[in-house]
């Protein structure tokens, strides 16, 4: 999927977003200064369940992941990060432009995310930022949980 699909999907679904371009490739939140607040990073992982993948838009003020926690709020049995080659074969994007729409995946969202105006994130494609607020998060993608 391209960036055009991507600005497709936002705007059939009246979602306010805007398009950052940058002259180097952000594949995580510390190529990220300078161009937008890095406090407002949100991250997009693809997570390993006994169900299959999930997304997980996560708030880079969270650090890591506690996945023994989120097994037992969600009532996973089994959750990891998905391996590599299994997120670029089911989504089409390799790890570090993970974007945060269309993904094609559930997700799960930080609700550390809402306390900004503003998030940005991958569009799949590493030269490309999306600025978008949280709330628009919430419509463009399928959310099957929020967690703190």
């Amino acid at each position: 999927m391209d960036i055009k699909e991507i600005e497709t999907y936002l705007k059939e679904r009246n979602i306010q977003y805007e398009i950052i371009r940058q002259d180097k490739p952000i594949l995580s939140a510390l190529d990220a200064e300078g161009y937008y607040p890095v406090e407002k990073s949100a991250p997009t992982f693809v997570l390993q369940t006994e169900n299959g993948l999930i997304g997980c838009i996560t708030s880079i003020q969270n650090g890591r992941l506690d996945f023994e926690k989120m097994k037992l709020q969600f009532g996973y049995s089994k959750l990891k990060m998905a391996d590599r080659k299994k997120i670029q074969s089911q989504t089409g994007y390799s790890v570090g432009s993970i974007p945060l729409v269309r993904l094609g995946l559930p997700c799960l969202f930080d609700k550390k995310l809402l306390e900004h105006d503003f998030v940005y994130g991958g569009t799949g494609n590493e030269l490309l930022t999306l600025k978008i607020a949280p709330t628009e998060l919430l419509k463009a993608n399928e959310i099957i949980g929020m967690f703190e």
